[in-house]
């Protein structure tokens, strides 16, 4: 059978697609390859959100295509993805050796699509057409596809997004929002913990709407544990499923990504606090810490709600670590306007932030909007949030110097493989010496020194060995 080589560019959600694409090939006998060179498809899984990442896509595949054209012509390209949704057609008129474009909601036809190709019985497919129930085709897991143990896992809970931010083309290449089920979801996570799984990351594009559009509404009977944790007041759908998944025997900790700030409601930070399987962690992305520009962004919130947001949290949870994402530049952006972004990253003090120059993306009402920012306004706003959000992390990160931390262990560092790796609770990545056996353990360290955004640990100091 052929051999596959999936590159993925882009979110966790992105990654997610690739792994299940990757299981469902290899499920019909498909192959997975190491490298490009020694494969016969290769797929780039693609990202919209920037115009860099489109850039690099297309750069990518442009060589792709002179090497095979060239050296390998019966290799099978595609792209999936957002990018492919978002251009279709056009990407094959612009790269004519590409073979397969599949959208966001075609990603389990995958298989079928590169046996036609692969048999001679098609010659070029595009497939970006909308299809109900594909929120639920996005189940199958290689954990880690290398036959190594994975104690992660990411599970999706939803497709799309209606929130439509002025600068996002998501919810024009994932669509309207569509949940799955909670016995559905719970299942999946069930089967994932079977295998070993010890810790899940929910995903969805604005996961605290799940099941807002009437999908979803399926409940799970809960245990009675669960009902006694469970609050007097109402519970939103997503809480309802962080309480069915926490039941999950075996299953040692919950991660979700990504959530709105409109959607922490009382009931999201009150499950923090009742939750032990919830970790103390939270991405928040603020996007602007202007009211007037948040408003242009058509985000929904002001600057007073997300800084109280954060202070419920961390009054339920004091250890918490918060991210978030910020966008510099936007269309209308001025000077005062980035220094209230800049004084709410101090205020807040987030221990990591996601900093992006604004990108001009097509179809977006942002895209039309006056007073665009020149791009050396951009960059030079860009290196001074960069500096600021750089010399908090540090001093954040310093402080745990001689502390002890709880590490779920993951598996080799990627850059040092002689190290093994493993994240705390508030989503510190900590690396230290350790052996093979240590690998899913929930392991005690002392945090010995830090790095750019990473610690390093001592388990031999707690007598680990």
């Amino acid at each position: 059978m052929p051999s596959v080589f999936i590159k993925t560019y882009g979110c966790q959600m992105n990654e997610r697609d690739s792994e299940a694409v990757a299981a469902q090939l290899v499920a019909k006998g498909y192959t997975l390859a190491p490298s490009e060179a020694a494969a016969d498809v290769i797929l780039l899984n693609t990202c919209s959100v920037r115009d860099f990442a489109e850039k690099k896509a297309i750069g990518k595949m442009q060589n792709l295509a002179a090497d095979v054209r060239k050296n390998r012509p019966d290799v099978v390209l595609g792209f999936l993805g957002c990018m492919a949704q978002s251009r279709g057609q056009e990407l094959l008129d612009r790269l004519p050796d590409v073979d397969l474009v599949l959208g966001t909601q075609k990603f389990h036809h995958a298989a079928d699509y590169l046996d036609e190709i692969l048999a001679g019985r098609r010659d070029k497919i595009v497939d970006v057409a909308e299809e109900q129930g594909s929120e639920a085709t996005i189940r199958e897991h290689l954990l880690n596809g290398s036959g190594k143990k994975s104690v992660t896992a990411y599970v999706s809970i939803m497709q799309g997004c209606n929130q439509y931010c002025t600068f996002c083309i998501v919810p024009y290449t994932r669509g309207e929002e569509r949940s799955r089920s909670i016995p559905d979801i719970v299942a999946e996570c069930r089967q994932l913990v079977a295998q070993g799984v010890k810790e899940i990351t929910l995903l969805g594009q604005i996961i605290t709407s799940y099941g807002k559009r009437g999908f979803g509404r399926a409940e799970l009977p809960l245990g009675q544990a669960a009902q006694q944790r469970r609050p007097t007041t109402k519970t939103s759908l997503f809480v309802q499923l962080l309480d069915a998944v926490h039941e999950i025997e075996g299953l040692e900790r919950i991660r979700f990504t990504a959530p709105h700030p409109k959607g922490y409601g009382d009931d999201l930070i009150e499950a923090y606090a009742r939750l032990p399987k919830l970790v103390e962690s939270a991405h928040l992305p603020v996007q602007s810490g202007s009211d007037r520009v948040l408003k242009l962004m058509h985000r929904g919130y002001t600057r007073e709600r997300f800084l109280g947001i954060v202070k419920k949290l961390r009054c339920v949870r004091p250890d918490i670590g918060i991210t978030t994402d910020i966008i510099v530049g936007f269309p209308g952006e001025t000077e005062e306007d980035f220094e209230q972004t800049l004084s709410l990253a101090r205020e807040v003090e987030f221990d990591n932030a996601y900093i992006f120059k604004y990108s001009q993306r097509r179809d977006t009402p942002a895209a039309e909007m006056p007073d665009q920012v020149p791009l050396k306004i951009r960059e030079e706003r860009n290196h001074r949030l960069l500096e600021t959000v750089n010399a908090i992390g540090k001093r954040k990160y310093d402080a745990f110097i001689g502390r002890q931390v709880q590490i779920l262990v993951e598996g080799p560092s990627r850059k040092n493989p002689a190290r093994l790796t493993g994240r705390t609770r508030c989503n510190k990545i900590v690396l230290f010496e350790g052996s093979k056996r240590h690998h899913g353990q929930l392991l005690d360290l002392k945090i010995t020194r830090s790095g750019s955004f990473t610690l390093y640990g001592d388990p031999f100091v707690l007598g680990a060995d």
